[in-house]
């Protein structure tokens, strides 16, 4: 099939994105890396934040980007704007990042403006009166915010809503978390050194003990606990409703589910944890670092403490022998293979919304892409000029060896 009336904007998302990925498999490996390395330039330079230090070498780069191509494209595809791509890295330099400066979200907007045309005869008045008409309606819903609005789908409606901060929760419990972690270590002296041991000990017992704890505080004067914490140790309502979606942060979350019936897909999520990690299950002496894990939601748990409520995921894990990144920075999940089932559950606001694409190379294999890091302040709407950042996370942090590119024609 035929790509058909794209936009500037399109093709620089299928560049930045998508031909890495479809040109796994249909082009021989030196010609791949060359194409991947123009495509992974830019990536670096429509970043959010640039490195300076890091912009000779990034010309150099290109430079050499270039020369590669050289070798598998005719001399007809080299016009004027390839070799303009030699200087953007000192337009970076002189005028900072790219997003600036670019136009895609002017463009966008001239098609909201071609819209308001109804008489082609007088296009100018229509946008003046259509744009004249919108600005007044959205002044008068500024003091109609305790209306239903028109058009949300219910089960959609019920999803958006203003839950605890996953920060505010953890930032008051962090003391109660160090407290118990005493209290173990007291209470069994034999186990001080075993910190796997100790770490499950904490998970199993930490609720009761919180419970407890908070209720023997409330009990003096001048306790100090809030009101938060007072419904967090009470523990949530066991009628918990369930969501196919889910909409916080300007983020739609899918169960998997949903995607199953649908072309989109919004259910795959990552997490970052500071967590504990053994080599096996002998290891004594286990390592704290962060560590990623790649999931698929599988329900929508809104859990309800009276005052305010908290959205957690059941996600299907990706065991860690289903993860793999290769050569390039591409990260492969196979997602047949599902690990940690004893730790499903996770808070909504802790996990970042990812995309799986089937990897045309391995089969059974699925490349992860990420999604803008765009920063919503809990709004449902889209603002038309907004910021358009398209900053997905790079595939790899540095550009592709081309030391044995000789070597590999």
């Amino acid at each position: 099939s035929r790509l058909l009336g794209l936009k500037s904007h399109d093709c620089h998302t299928l560049m930045q994105q998508l031909l890495p990925v479809a040109i796994r498999s249909v082009l021989e490996k030196p010609a791949r890396y060359a194409i991947t390395r123009l495509c992974f330039f830019f990536n670096a330079i429509c970043a959010k934040t640039v490195d300076v230090s890091k912009l000779d070498k990034l010309e150099e780069d290109v430079v050499v980007t270039l020369c590669l191509l050289e070798k598998y494209f005719p001399p007809s595809f080299f016009d004027i704007m390839v070799h303009l791509v030699v200087h953007l890295v000192r337009e970076v330099r002189l005028c900072g990042p790219v997003y600036f400066r670019w136009m895609y979200p002017f463009e966008r907007y001239m098609k909201v403006l071609k819209g308001y045309v109804q008489n082609r005869t007088r296009p100018e008045g229509c946008i003046a009166e259509r744009y004249i008409a919108e600005e007044a309606v959205e002044f008068c819903t500024q003091h109609l915010s305790d209306v239903s609005t028109v058009g949300v789908p219910s089960s959609q409606k019920m999803g958006v809503s203003k839950p605890l901060s996953g920060c505010t929760n953890t930032e008051e419990v962090l003391p109660y978390i160090e407290q118990h972690m005493i209290h173990i270590k007291t209470a069994y002296p034999k186990f001080r050194k075993r910190t796997k041991w100790l770490q499950d000990k904490h998970n199993s017992t930490f609720i009761q003990w919180l419970r407890f704890k908070v209720q023997s505080e409330l009990e003096e004067d001048n306790h100090g606990v809030s009101e938060n914490l007072r419904w967090l140790a009470a523990g949530p309502n066991m009628a918990v409703p369930l969501y196919r979606n889910y909409l916080i942060k300007g983020i739609k979350f899918n169960i998997k589910a949903q995607d199953d019936v649908r072309t989109t897909q919004n259910s795959g999520v990552y997490l970052l944890a500071h967590t504990m990690q053994v080599a096996s299950a002998k290891d004594k002496n286990p390592i704290l670092s962060n560590m990623g894990f790649y999931g698929v939601i599988q329900e929508i748990w809104d859990l309800d403490y009276q005052k305010f409520t908290i959205p957690v995921f059941r996600c299907d894990w990706i065991d860690s022998s289903g993860l793999v990144v290769d050569e390039l920075g591409f990260t492969l999940v196979d997602l047949s293979k599902i690990g940690h089932r004893n730790d499903q559950f996770v808070l909504a606001s802790q996990v970042k919304q990812i995309f799986f694409v089937d990897d045309p190379m391995h089969r059974g294999w699925s490349v992860v892409l990420s999604m803008p890091n765009r920063e919503y302040n809990d709004v449902i709407g889209d603002e038309v000029l907004g910021d358009v950042i398209i900053e997905c996370e790079p595939f790899t942090r540095g550009m592709p060896n081309v030391d044995t590119f000789d070597e590999l024609v």
